[in-house]
């Protein structure tokens, strides 16, 4: 019943595909089985790694993000202040039209996504003779403002004299006090708590978490990348893809169900909105990462392009025949209750 109920609901979604048309139906149903399949590891092969700044990528990852002028200049919540309103010749207009395309494209602009750097444990000397002088840490730093703030020199004389390498979690703290960044406190807000994190989650405020996130931690930093992956595991688990459409961080979001194999969620969200180019890019950039997938290695032998990357799956997948089957048995059935204006006749 639960399949039964999943055709269902895909099925109204699609009511427009016609009945006889099997590679309609092959498209809509093909969203349940086309990646479930688990690809090898890359690195078995010779075959380099995707990585998320490769342009391809990219490409792909800007297309598939969309642009929605009206969310992306929504209005913020601020003071009120009078409408100004301009009269404008059409060509003016569609001229401040595509100037606000390029500035969104600007806003749309996706967070980098870096591996988590490495610990800081360098010990520069060991002065026994300082130990027990004094019984506070003491902070040495070169404030030079041309200074790239990943080259500043940064040291810790500890109690016991031991002179090291300040650690990441320090070096943010003590460059924040001499060149503070705006929006940035000294110590992460409380909100990053895992705790206050579901209470913002469950309110749909993903966007502004991850808005938080990056003006108070750094792009590879431990805290950054537990938080943007706590909240794409939330829009996962509840299917709230459309949150972060039309957004900066829709790109991440879409490289972390790529990375982790599993996009059948989101896959099957555009195709209900008739998002079928979004639906190509993101089985595109699926086999572009995973090319050793059943997906990817079906897509080169068939040399199947656009609307058949997803197509061409379904036609030795038995399991998907049989599935193509129910949603026939489901057409007729809505076919008759549009008729006869009665519901649903069942044997059991």
């Amino acid at each position: 019943m639960a399949a039964f109920g999943i055709t269902r609901r895909l099925w109204r979604s699609y009511c427009y595909v016609k009945v006889g048309d099997q590679n309609a139906h092959m498209l809509l149903r093909v969203t349940r089985r086309l990646l479930c399949v688990s690809a090898p590891d890359n690195s078995s092969t010779n075959v380099p790694r995707t990585q998320f700044t490769d342009p391809e990528v990219q490409d792909i990852l800007t297309k598939i993000t969309g642009l929605d002028l009206q969310k992306v200049f929504r209005p913020l919540k601020q003071q009120r202040k009078p409408p100004k309103y301009k009269l404008m010749t059409d060509a003016e207009l569609d001229e401040a039209v595509q100037k606000a395309q390029e500035e969104a494209k600007l806003l749309l602009k996706m967070p980098p996504v870096l591996p988590e750097r490495k610990p800081i444990s360098d010990v520069i000397s060991e002065d026994q003779i300082l130990e027990g002088m004094d019984t506070a840490k003491y902070v040495f730093t070169d404030i030079n403002f041309n200074i790239p703030h990943r080259e500043r020199f940064i040291v810790v004389r500890e109690p016991v004299g031991t002179l090291r390498k300040a650690s990441w979690e320090e070096r943010d703290r003590i460059v924040q006090v001499y060149f503070p960044k705006e929006g940035r406190k000294l110590s992460p807000l409380p909100i990053f708590k895992e705790e206050n994190l579901k209470m913002l989650f469950e309110q749909d405020r993903h966007e502004d978490v991850l808005n938080y996130c990056i003006v108070q931690f750094e792009p590879d930093s431990a805290e950054f990348i537990r938080v943007h992956t706590l909240t794409y595991e939330d829009i996962e688990k509840h299917g709230k893809y459309d949150i972060l459409r039309s957004t900066r961080f829709f790109g991440g979001l879409t490289w972390h169900l790529v990375n982790g194999q599993r996009i059948d969620g989101l896959l099957v969200d555009m195709l209900q909105r008739d998002l079928m180019q979004d639906a190509v890019g993101l089985v595109s950039l699926f086999n572009l990462v995973h090319p050793q997938s059943e997906s990817a290695r079906h897509a080169q032998t068939q040399q199947a392009t656009d609307l058949d990357l997803l197509k061409k799956p379904s036609q030795k997948n038995t399991w998907l025949h049989r599935e193509l089957h129910s949603v026939v048995l489901l057409t007729t059935l809505e076919t008759g209750k549009k008729r006869s204006g009665k519901g649903y006749i069942t044997s059991h």
